[in-house]
């Protein structure tokens, strides 16, 4: 059985959020803070980074996209699902989050890797947030002009992957009611039986 590594607070909830849709045999694997710096999991990811799925041959497949292009292929309900509209789409929106957006949340992150001083860090810091309000603008109305519920008309793992940065947004100076359709979509996955058992998994509260 593979397992998956996770930890609370990142987008490693996105693929957690997964197999729990599709019921899919795979063991979760939460470590503590900290513990993917330790050499018994940079042994099995040298980068430090979560999530990681790990295989009983030993095999380690990293990265968020790809963990979850690999449950839906194996698990999924539609094989060959890339070759519809709605399967085109969610490549293109998990990538646009995962790189993106995912990439303007760095400054947030690690905003120390983009400025020494305190007046720099702040002007960073600060420009990172523009950013980030204009995709989350996008997402917004990107949810509105779908017929209600998710992202793209109908449950795919890309609403997986915006609730973990709809959690996000709680860190930074914006606010989710800024965004109303995010907001909506936030506690519609939060009263989702399976995001309530990834969050469980993941030792995650809704917000």
């Amino acid at each position: 059985m593979p397992t998956l590594y996770t930890m609370p607070g990142t987008c490693a909830l996105a693929p957690n959020i997964a197999v729990a849709w599709l019921n899919a045999p795979v063991e979760i694997n939460n470590l503590a803070f900290g513990d993917h710096h330790k050499p018994e999991y940079l042994a099995i990811n040298a980068t430090g980074k979560v999530p990681s799925l790990a295989f009983e041959d030993g095999d380690v497949l990293t990265e968020t996209v790809a963990i979850l292009e690999y449950l839906g292929a194996t698990w999924g309900k539609t094989k060959n699902a890339r070759d519809t509209v709605v399967g085109r789409k969610e490549a293109e929106a998990l990538s646009y989050m995962a790189t993106a957006v995912y990439g303007d949340f760095a400054p947030h992150f690690a905003v120390q890797n983009f400025a020494a001083s305190r007046a720099a860090r702040d002007e960073v810091k600060a420009n990172a947030y523009v950013k980030l309000r204009a995709h989350f603008d996008r997402l917004n109305r990107q949810l509105q002009d779908s017929d209600g519920d998710w992202l793209l008309g109908r449950q795919t793992f890309a609403d997986a992957y915006l609730h973990v940065l709809t959690r996000w947004i709680e860190q930074t100076p914006m606010s989710i009611h800024d965004f109303p359709a995010l907001a909506k979509h936030r506690q519609r996955m939060q009263s989702n039986t399976a995001v309530k058992l990834a969050l469980i998994r993941q030792k995650m509260k809704p917000i």
